[in-house]
């Protein structure tokens, strides 16, 4: 079975990292969000997949290429950023008669994917939400069939979120759709939408049904990526740190990380080769090979190879950056 990724999004929202670092790169939990994506797809029996990439592409390449070396993988350039059906789109030769699990980059999906992929027609990973206004949201027929699509309606017609996973058990129809979407220059908002894609299969005939997703995770914005860190970690247990300092569960630190005379968690992640010294940090993430010294943190993100030092604070700090509290 094959799998589509878009990760070819700038990640605006995630400003100042994205600047240098792929949205699908940031840590949570232990592990880039892309890893996450990837290790669970690979343990449904997935064993190509197809990354579609634009903006920093080679590093998601070179990530991919270096911890993924048993998987058959692809690379399919976006060259203009035009929507999340324009980048199915440009991947729709890996669309053909066998199924396909399509993941956006930036969607972590925690629940039984197994039954995801295990069922007799194509389906639309759902989740009951309050607000979907802002989220693809499907209406579903007397039969529990999806009727109709609705990308970011003003007027939702279910309270049922498209979450960003979707399985095909036949990607031909698919491919068909998309064609015709692109060919018609079918847009909205300017863009190219995979609902509007979808909606084309359904009023072909493709009967397409819903699955449940338990937790999902958008991780589009700084808010979103540290409540999934908090999420993720909750089943996790920290290790024993020595060196005077204290892990408090629950919390992720790499065994290639180095603390000294600190108070660590909970909820916080600190990334391979970080160096934390003399501070308390609670709720926030810590990329590879940041250095903090003498801060206390609380809902911070700090990029990689950024160094922090000083006092108590909520920050927000990109890649090399250097921020002292005084």
């Amino acid at each position: 079975m094959k799998a589509i990724i878009p990760v070819a999004g700038m990640g605006t929202r995630l400003r100042p990292h994205t600047h240098t670092q792929p949205k699908a790169l940031m840590h949570v939990a232990g592990k880039p969000i892309l890893a996450h994506i990837v290790d669970e797809i690979a343990a449904l029996g997935v064993d190509e997949v197809v990354f579609v990439v634009g903006y920093l592409g080679e590093k998601i390449e070179g990530y991919v290429r270096e911890r993924y070396a048993g998987l058959r993988t692809f690379f399919v350039p976006q060259g203009e950023a035009l929507g999340n059906g324009h980048a199915v789109y440009v991947a729709r030769e890996f669309l053909d008669a066998t199924p396909a699990l399509i993941i956006f980059g930036d969607t972590i999906v925690r629940g039984d994917l197994a039954g995801l992929v295990g069922g007799r027609t194509s389906l639309i990973g759902v989740k009951e939400v309050e607000d979907p206004r802002r989220l693809g949201v499907v209406e579903l027929d007397a039969d529990g069939y999806v009727r109709r699509l609705v990308e970011k309606p003003a007027d939702p017609p279910s309270n049922l979120a498209v979450i960003g996973a979707y399985f095909m058990r036949d990607g031909r129809p698919l491919r068909a759709a998309l064609e015709q979407l692109v060919r018609d220059d079918r847009r909205s908002r300017g863009e190219f939408w995979l609902a509007d894609g979808l909606q084309l299969m359904i009023e072909a005939g493709e009967r397409m049904g819903v699955f449940p997703v338990e937790h999902w995770y958008d991780c589009g914005t700084a808010e979103a990526l540290l409540e999934a860190n908090r999420d993720l970690l909750d089943a996790t247990h920290p290790p024993a740190w020595g060196d005077g300092s204290i892990v408090l569960a629950p919390s992720y630190i790499s065994p290639s990380a180095v603390l000294q005379g600190s108070v660590i968690g909970p909820h916080v992640s600190i990334a391979e080769g970080a160096q934390v010294f003399n501070s308390v940090i609670r709720d926030s993430i810590i990329n590879a090979n940041a250095v903090v010294d003498g801060a206390l943190l609380e809902h911070s993100l700090v990029g990689e190879h950024a160094v922090v030092r000083g006092r108590p604070g909520r920050i927000n700090v990109g890649e090399s950056s250097e921020v002292e509290l005084r």
